[in-house]
């Protein structure tokens, strides 16, 4: 057998290709970091003429740490949630807390139709959207992904792929 390239390969199956959100959809870690740290930050402005200016930097820093941790948590949860596209199924992978992992397989043989939609001008101009599959017990939504037209080319030409095998 070759060798696995993920998680639970089966024999014979084959990985066409993996994805993951857009790096916009970690903005709450962003949010996170600068509201804690910009929060921490205003001790200093009012303790500018007192003579307790380095504990109100010492606030500053613990809030930068604090906010650099919220943003560390919120980054592995982006990084660590993935799709894997095989010539047999769709895994979504979705990290959840530090220890936590939702897995959920979706054959291709199972899927009706593909769609995407970019959600105006940001989503045009960021170049991310949601990509919409349909099957036969209901429909798997996959928000804020990055090249959503490319991605969408490539789960078509992967369930073609899938329902030509079938076939032959």
């Amino acid at each position: 057998m070759k060798e696995q390239i993920f998680k639970g390969q089966r024999e014979g199956e084959e990985f066409l290709f993996m994805f993951r959100k857009h790096i916009i959809a970690m903005r709450k870690g962003f949010y996170l970091f600068l509201g804690v740290f910009a929060i921490s930050c205003l001790p200093t402005f009012f303790m500018l003429a007192s003579d307790n200016l380095m504990d109100a930097l010492w606030i500053a820093l613990g809030g930068f740490v604090v906010g650099l941790i919220l943003f560390f948590y919120q980054f592995m949860l982006w990084y660590y949630s993935l799709y894997i596209v095989s010539n047999e199924r769709i895994r979504q992978i979705t990290q959840r807390g530090f220890f936590g992992k939702d897995v959920v397989e979706l054959s291709l043989d199972k899927v009706q139709s593909i769609s995407y939609n970019i959600p105006g001008f940001s989503g045009e101009i960021f170049k991310f959207g949601t990509i919409i599959i349909q099957t036969f017990v209901g429909d798997l939504v996959i928000r804020m992904v990055e090249h959503p037209s490319e991605i969408y080319n490539k789960l078509q030409d992967a369930v073609y792929a899938a329902e030509a095998s079938r076939r032959s």
